[in-house]
C-alpha cells in the first residue's frame, strides 16, 4: 500500500473582486401595488402591536419568505434606516409546507425603523402607479433605460433603495409577530431574543426571577415549571428556543455474561490521553490504573451501582477495546483515559452538564480528544442547535479540541426517531452504530439536523444481539451493543491520528469522514440520515494507506481572506492526458450562532480542485462547482446550492465515481492542478478570518499504475515540502518526545 502523503507549502490569498450592481429581479418576478400595500399593512400593525409594549425598547418582527433564501436575498431596503438588515437578525427558522421549506428570518429593530420603513414602501406605491401601472415584471425592472427616466428627487427617495424595496417585496410573503409553539411541562432552558436588554431585567417585569447560578450566557436562563408557564403565558414572541432540562439517557443494551475474573493489563507508560465525560467510573476494575477519574456529582445525590456501568464499559473500549473484542482489533494499541463522572444512569440536568464541560475543558488543555457518550431520549428540534450541541460547537472552535459524540439509541419497540442532544453538534464528529454487515443497528436513531446538516458524520461497530460488542463493567466482562460503543472506536482513531501521527483536527477529521465514503458508497439522504457518510474502515492503516494505484495526500491551511489558493499541484501525466479519477474531503470548525437558528454556521468554505485552466487561475474542479461564479451569468438558487454543493456544511466531500469506460483528462497549459477555497461570511465580516481548514485528495490511476515516485519527485521542483506518514517512524518520535528523562 502507498503511504499518505503531507504536502506543506504555501497559500496565496486575495479578496474578492466581485461587487454587488443594483438590484436586480430573479426570473419571472411580479411585483405589485396589491402586494406592496399587503406588506405596508403588516408592518403598520407591528408598529401598533410593539409600541404598545414596555418589556423591551422595539420591535421583534418576522420575516415570512416565498423560499428558502440567500444571504444576498435577505432584506436590504426594508428596515435599512440607522442598521444594516442583515446585522438586526436575531433568528431564522424554517416554514416547512409540503414537504418544501421557506425561510422565517425574525429582527430586531427600531419603532422608527418600521415607520421608516412604511414611509418608504408609500413612495415605492406611488412609482409603481405612475410609472408601471401598478405592477412590474423581471424584464422591465432589470432594464436600466426604465429605471433611469424616473426623477425619484420627486417622490422622495433613492433610486438604489427603490429597487431594493421591489426586489425585498419579491421574495417576501409577510410581516408578523413570530409564533411559539413550546408545549414544556418541566424545567427548562430558555433562550429569548436578543433585544439588546438584560435578560434578567426584563424577566423581573414579568414577575420572574431567576439568580445568576441559572443563567448560562446573555440570552439563555434556565426556568422551573411555573416561571416557564408564566413566561408562554404573558410573552411567548420573546421566546427564541426553549427545550427540556431533564433528559433521560438514551437506552443502551447490556447482557451480562457469568465471567467476573480480572484480566492482567501492563501499567501505562506514555500513550495518549482521551477524555471521557460519562457516568461514573468504577475503580475495582482491572484498568483502573490507566483511568484517572474526577466524580462531579454532588455528594448529596444519591448513587447506586447501574451509575458506574455505562462510564466503566466506555472507558474500557478506549483502553483495553482490541483485547476485549479481538475481531475488532484496529490496529491503534491502548489509550489512557482521564474520566469526569458528571450524569447518573437514569436521567441528567443538560444544564448543569453544560456548565460542568467548560470548566473541564478549560482545565485540561493538554487533552485533543473527548468521548461524549451521553445523549438525551428527546429528539432534536428542526429549528435550532440544542443548548449542549452549541456549547460543544463553541469549544471546538475556541480550542483545539475534538469531540467524538454518540448518536443516541432508540428502543427496539420504538418507531424510528430523530436523534437527541448532543448529537446535533455540527463540529463534534457524531457516530452511529452498524452491525458487522454494515447495516444500520436495530437501535440507530437518524438525522438530518435543522433540515439540512449531515449528522450523523459516520458509524462503527456497536454491537448487536447478533454480535455482541464485549465490555468490562463493574462486576466483570459484560457484552452490550449501543452508539455509546461505537464512539469510543472513533475517539481511539482520532487520538491516534492527532496525538500519535501528528495530524491537525482537520485533517484528522476528513481523513476519517473521506475513509468512511470511499469510492463507490451510497450518499444519498436516505443512507446519510443513518450512517451518515459511511462505515470507517476497522484498521487504522486503512484510513491512513492507500491502494498502490492511488495517490493520497493532505493539506492544511489557514483562510485569511476571500480566496486561499494554491494551483500547483504537479499531477503526473501518461501520453499528455491525466489518468485518473479523483475525490478530495475538506473540514473545518465554523464559529456557529445558535441564536440564527436554522442558519446556525457563520462561515461557509466552498471547496474547488481539479485541473487549472489557464493563468488566471481558472480550475476546472472535478465537480462542475459554479457557486461563486458570477452570478449574473451562472444564477443558482439556495435550495440548488445546498443540496448539490452543501452550502453552509462544515464538511464538503466532492469526488468522481469509477467507471468502467473512463477516458482519462485534458491536459491544460503547465501540467497543474489547483486547489480553491471560497470564503463566505453570513454575519459579521470576520468570522472566518483565521479559520483552519484541513483537505484530503485521493488520486486514483485508472490502469492500475502506482505513480507515487513520480509524484512526489516533482513536488519537491514546485515549492511542496512532501512527508510521508511513516507510521512506525511516527510512532518512535512520539514515543521519543513523550519520554520523560531523569537528570543525575
Amino acid at each position: 500500500m502507498n503511504e499518505l502523503l503531507q504536502l506543506k507549502g504555501d497559500f496565496g490569498q486575495k479578496s474578492s473582486k466581485n461587487r454587488p450592481g443594483s438590484p436586480k429581479l430573479a426570473a419571472q418576478k411580479v411585483v405589485t401595488v396589491a402586494h406592496l400595500n399587503i406588506l405596508k399593512d403588516d408592518l403598520l400593525e407591528m408598529k401598533r402591536f410593539w409600541s404598545e409594549q414596555t418589556l423591551v425598547p422595539g420591535a421583534l418582527v418576522s420575516v415570512y419568505y416565498n423560499k428558502v433564501v440567500a444571504k444576498s436575498n435577505r432584506l436590504s431596503g426594508i428596515f435599512s434606516k440607522g442598521k444594516k438588515p442583515n446585522d438586526t437578525i436575531v433568528g431564522a427558522k424554517f416554514n416547512e409546507q409540503s414537504g418544501s421549506f421557506k425561510h422565517i428570518i425574525t429582527h430586531f429593530v427600531t419603532i422608527q425603523s418600521v415607520s421608516s420603513s412604511i414611509d418608504s414602501i408609500n413612495r415605492v406605491i406611488s412609482i409603481l402607479n405612475d410609472q408601471f401601472d401598478g405592477s412590474v415584471d423581471t424584464e422591465t425592472f432589470n432594464d436600466k433605460k426604465n429605471i433611469e427616466g424616473i426623477q425619484f428627487e420627486i417622490y422622495g427617495i433613492t433610486k438604489t433603495l427603490f429597487q431594493q424595496i421591489i426586489v425585498d417585496a419579491s421574495y417576501v410573503e409577510k410581516f408578523d409577530v413570530g409564533t411559539s409553539d413550546f408545549d414544556l411541562e418541566k424545567q427548562a432552558i430558555v433562550t429569548l431574543y436578543d433585544t439588546h436588554t438584560d435578560t434578567k431585567e426584563v424577566l423581573r417585569k414579568l414577575g420572574i426571577r431567576v439568580s445568576n447560578d441559572r443563567i448560562l450566557d446573555k440570552q439563555t436562563v434556565l426556568l422551573d415549571k411555573e416561571y416557564l408557564k408564566l413566561l408562554l403565558d404573558t410573552a411567548p414572541y420573546l421566546v427564541a428556543m426553549a427545550v427540556e432540562d431533564f433528559s433521560k439517557l438514551s437506552p443502551t443494551n447490556f447482557e451480562r455474561t457469568s465471567d467476573e475474573s480480572l484480566m492482567d493489563i501492563p501499567s501505562p507508560k506514555n500513550e495518549p490521553t482521551i477524555g471521557v465525560i460519562d457516568t461514573l467510573f468504577d475503580n475495582r476494575v482491572y484498568f483502573s490504573e490507566w483511568v484517572e477519574t474526577t466524580k462531579l456529582i454532588d455528594d448529596n445525590i444519591p448513587v447506586n451501582s447501574d451509575d458506574f456501568r455505562h462510564g466503566t464499559a466506555v472507558c474500557s473500549i478506549i483502553v483495553d477495546g482490541n483485547r476485549l473484542n479481538p475481531s475488532l482489533d484496529d490496529g491503534c494499541g491502548r489509550f489512557k483515559v482521564r474520566h469526569f463522572g458528571v450524569a447518573t444512569a437514569t436521567a441528567f440536568s443538560s444544564f448543569s452538564i453544560i456548565r460542568k464541560i467548560k470548566e473541564i475543558i478549560s482545565q485540561n488543555r493538554d487533552i485533543h480528544v473527548w468521548n461524549l457518550s451521553l445523549g438525551s431520549n428527546e429528539e432534536v428540534n428542526k429549528n435550532f442547535i440544542s443548548a449542549e450541541g452549541a456549547m460543544l460547537d463553541q469549544i471546538q472552535f475556541e480550542y483545539d479540541v475534538i469531540f467524538v459524540i454518540a448518536g443516541t439509541n432508540r428502543r427496539a419497540t420504538e418507531p424510528m426517531k430523530k436523534i437527541g442532544a448532543p448529537a446535533d453538534s455540527l463540529n463534534s464528529v457524531v457516530v452511529n452504530s452498524v452491525g458487522l454487515n454494515h447495516e444500520p443497528a436495530p437501535y440507530t436513531r437518524k438525522g438530518i439536523v435543522l433540515s439540512f446538516f449531515t449528522k450523523p458524520d459516520i458509524s462503527y461497530y456497536g454491537g448487536t444481539r447478533d454480535d455482541w460488542m464485549n465490555v468490562c463493567e463493574p462486576l466483570g466482562e459484560s457484552r452490550v451493543s449501543g452508539t455509546s460503543f461505537a464512539a469510543p472506536w472513533i475517539s481511539r482513531k482520532l487520538s491516534y491520528l492527532i496525538d500519535i501521527i501528528g495530524l491537525s483536527k482537520e485533517v484528522a477529521k476528513a481523513l476519517l469522514i473521506d475513509s468512511a465514503i470511499g469510492w463507490d458508497n451510497d450518499v444519498s439522504t436516505s443512507s446519510i440520515e443513518l450512517k451518515g457518510y459511511g462505515v470507517v474502515p476497522q484498521k487504522i492503516d486503512a484510513v491512513i494507506k492507500s491502494e498502490d494505484r492511488e495517490i493520497k495526500f493532505v493539506v492544511s491551511g489557514v483562510s485569511n481572506q476571500y480566496d486561499t489558493f494554491n494551483y500547483n499541484f504537479p499531477v503526473p501525466t501518461s501520453e499528455e492526458k491525466y489518468p485518473y479519477i479523483a475525490k478530495a474531503t475538506l473540514c473545518y470548525f465554523p464559529k456557529c450562532s445558535r441564536n440564527q437558528g436554522v442558519d446556525y454556521t457563520n462561515t461557509e468554505l466552498d471547496l474547488y480542485f481539479g485541473r487549472v485552466k489557464n493563468d488566471k487561475g481558472e480550475i476546472y474542479t472535478i465537480n462542475d462547482n459554479r457557486q461563486s461564479m458570477e452570478m449574473e451569468e451562472h444564477p443558482m438558487y439556495e435550495e440548488d446550492a445546498r443540496s448539490l454543493y452543501r452550502k453552509w456544511d462544515n464538511v464538503k466531500h466532492i469526488g468522481e465515481k469509477i467507471k468502467p469506460k473512463a477516458r482519462p483528462k485534458k491536459v491544460y497549459g503547465k501540467n497543474l492542478w489547483g486547489l480553491s477555497i471560497k470564503t463566505k461570511e453570513r454575519l459579521n465580516a470576520k468570522d472566518g478570518e483565521g479559520i483552519r481548514f484541513g483537505v484530503v485528495v485521493t488520486l486514483r490511476e485508472m490502469g492500475g499504475v502506482n505513480r507515487i515516485e513520480d509524484f512526489i519527485f516533482q513536488c519537491s521542483f514546485n515549492n511542496w515540502v512532501v512527508n510521508k506518514i511513516n507510521v512506525e517512524e511516527r510512532i518512535d518520535v512520539y514515543e521519543t518526545a513523550e519520554e520523560i528523562i531523569e537528570w543525575d
